[in-house]
């Protein structure tokens, strides 16, 4: 037995190893190898088996720890195995009197001397607190496997850039086996082009969502949106990359992008694409100094058609039209449909005159040719104008204009007819000089008059809003409707005088139904893209606001998407600063230009209004509807009012109560009125608020 056990003198340094054995937080005893008895126990050992210091001396294991412990842990002691001379560590599981379970970790270590075994030291630990933090981890990792095996999305787990693990959808996603992707760096299946932004992120830990391609086995680029975490582990810390395919929404976006940019019914490009296509080809064109030439087509008495068979009929017969210009060009010319049967072909190659004639005799040929529809032979014929770059201009606007021009001049001499643009056709300037004298003297005498159409919500009826449209009253032809001179005006500089006066009519005339007890809604008013590249809207909007006296809240600015995608320049702080007065923001005829997620989440939109020509379409069209179900749960997503203009049927208001479109506008719930008629709707219609 060792001396250190005898010790009596509290100074000597047995008595100091004795104090230092009953601090140690772990439980210590000594046995005899003859007796096995028990020569020493700290404290903690004695307090634990329910004895003194002094009690727990000479008594041996088995008394201490009682038969049913000596027989599980008999065989383990050294004592009984003299042959053992290493230490023996074994855990072991303890009921406690308040019947909880306490693990206890328990190492044996034989003492000898000169080679006889003369005892054994039992140091017992507590490892129950450390039992509990691996039952938890286990259970998380166990929990995570579980949602790894089942979701939908590719997790993978890395070290250092090297794959350690990941789930089943992830070998499905990049079409590897789990084996073959373990210890390869991750960055192997990330496209080229991200693998920096990647290795940037991995780095410095980050953890917000960004896109990026990962490569597949075959060699498919596959568009994700990534997420990462990093993860504590006692191997060491690790990240946990959520990869979330976005294939299926990138088709989608292409498809609704496509659909944006060209006309739904003959899958031509629409006018807002082909001014794009013109203005490349303009660009090449002037760089070989060579020609375009620009026809603008025109169908005689197409409206008969729908009148008399059906529209179904006019459409199969505008798509045969359209397969036919196609066929019968240039892989390198343009056709495009820019109205309900006005078609644009641009020929490139720097066609000649007579190249331009012959192909324009082709054409009206072609077009002429019978249509078997619905079991009825039809035949249409053209009217054609042709602009030739740049003789006859040099943008797409004035080219297409002066096509037009020189269109209705060949409508107006009898069918079939092709007309040239010549300087003769410039009387057409005259006139519009007049037109703007015209429009001039209306901005400085205020010969205009709002009408307000009503939006509703499309669940009950009740009243939403109202959109401020103004008309011009002409000294000749009576209320002229702004798509008549809105746009004339933006060409001459007008369209600030008339958009101030809208919107101050418009805060006076909300101001004053209110007054009256009337019901407290919006007005919106439309302003021009003009607007917010020349001018201080914010100041302007905030001066007519306290001059009238209306609340921010009770004024809607419409915008186009146009005007939105116009982000350089003062255009984003304009609409903060609006947006910080308290009025609304509305993207009109939302669907027809091409802003992206990206530019909503940018600006502080409120409303999108989905364009009529959706809407219209949406009761037969399944393209339009798709697209309107994408922009109202697009909406949905960024929290946005969505607004279905052009509203005219009750299919179309069943189909959008379908889709979740909260608001409407349109002929079904009212024409655009005159204000006291305006008026005199809101008191019919007050029961419903």
């Amino acid at each position: 037995m060792p001396e250190i056990f005898n010790a009596q003198q509290s100074d000597s340094p047995d008595a100091l190893l004795r104090l230092i054995a009953d601090t140690v937080p772990a439980m210590l005893a000594y046995f005899d190898a003859a007796t096995m008895a028990c020569r020493f126990a700290n404290a903690r050992y004695a307090e634990y088996f329910g004895f003194s210091q002094q009690e727990i001396v000479g008594k041996t294991v088995r008394e201490i720890a009682g038969e049913a412990v000596w027989n599980e842990i008999r065989s383990s002691l050294p004592l009984n195995n003299p042959s053992v001379t290493d230490s023996v560590r074994y855990s072991r599981q303890v009921v406690r009197p308040d019947h909880s379970i306490q693990h206890i970790e328990t190492v044996l270590r034989p003492h000898s001397e000169n080679g006889v075994l003369q005892g054994m030291v039992a140091l017992v630990t507590d490892v129950s607190h450390h039992h509990q933090v691996m039952q938890k981890l286990q259970a998380s990792e166990e929990r995570m496997r579980r949602f790894a095996s089942v979701t939908t999305e590719a997790i993978a787990m890395h070290r250092q850039g090297l794959v350690i693990d990941g789930n089943t959808a992830l070998t499905q996603l990049l079409g590897y086996s789990l084996p073959e992707l373990l210890q390869n760096p991750i960055l192997d299946y990330v496209a080229p082009e991200y693998q920096l932004s990647a290795l940037q992120t991995m780095r410095n830990e980050r953890e917000e969502r960004h896109e990026s391609v990962l490569i597949h086995k075959n060699g498919q680029r596959i568009p994700v949106e990534v997420q990462a975490k990093s993860m504590p582990s006692d191997e060491g810390d690790f990240r946990l990359v959520v990869f979330r395919d976005m294939t299926a929404s990138h088709l989608a976006r292409e498809h609704m992008n496509f659909l944006a940019q060209h006309d739904l019914l003959t899958q031509l490009p629409n006018r807002a694409r082909l001014n794009e296509l013109m203005t490349q080809a303009i660009a090449q064109a002037g760089q070989q100094q060579s020609r375009l030439s620009v026809l603008s087509i025109d169908l005689h008495q197409f409206k008969a058609i729908n009148d008399s068979l059906s529209h179904q009929a006019g459409d199969l017969v505008l798509c045969e039209i359209a397969r036919r210009l196609r066929s019968s060009t240039g892989k390198l010319d343009l056709v495009a449909r820019v109205g309900g049967d006005d078609f644009v072909v641009v020929l490139t190659g720097s066609p000649t005159l007579l190249e331009t004639e012959a192909l324009a005799a082709r054409l009206r040929a072609v077009i002429e040719a019978p249509c078997e529809i619905e079991g009825t032979q039809l035949i249409v014929s053209p009217s054609m104008g042709i602009a030739i770059y740049p003789k006859d201009g040099e943008s797409p606007e004035v080219l297409l204009s002066n096509a037009e021009a020189a269109m209705h001049m060949a409508k107006s001499e009898g069918r079939s007819m092709v007309q040239f643009y010549t300087p003769m056709l410039e009387g057409r300037a005259t006139r519009m000089l007049m037109q703007e004298q015209m429009l001039r003297a209306a901005v400085e005498n205020g010969d205009f008059e709002l009408h307000y159409q009503p939006q509703t919500f499309t669940a009950n009826g009740q009243l939403a809003g109202f959109e401020a449209l103004v008309r011009w009253r002409h000294p000749h032809r009576g209320l002229v409707p702004p798509g008549e001179f809105i746009g004339f005006a933006e060409n001459r500089g007008l369209i600030a005088a008339v958009d101030r006066w809208v919107m101050r009519q418009a805060c006076i005339q909300a101001k004053a139904w209110q007054r009256e007890g009337l019901p407290a809604v919006p007005i919106a008013v439309n302003l021009s893209p003009q607007e917010f590249r020349e001018r201080d809207v914010a100041r302007e909007v905030a001066e007519v606001l306290h001059e009238t006296g209306l609340e921010a809240r009770y004024l809607h600015i419409e915008l186009t998407e146009t005007t939105l995608m116009q982000s350089s320049g003062q255009m984003p702080e304009t609409l903060k600063a609006l947006k910080a007065l308290g009025v609304g923001l509305a993207i009109d005829d939302f669907g027809t230009g091409y802003s992206s997620l990206a530019y909503l989440r940018r600006h502080p939109i409120d409303t999108l209004k989905i364009d009529r020509s959706f809407v219209t379409d949406i009761s037969h069209n399944p393209d339009a509807r798709a697209i309107v179900n994408a922009i109202i749960q697009m909406g949905r997503s960024l929290n946005l009012n969505i607004v279905a203009e052009g509203v005219e049927t009750a299919a179309q208001l069943a189909l959008l109560r379908q889709l979740g479109c909260a608001m409407m506008q349109g002929y079904l719930v009212s024409l655009p009125l005159p204000a006291e008629q305006a008026r005199a709707w809101m008191s019919q219609h007050c029961h419903l608020l």
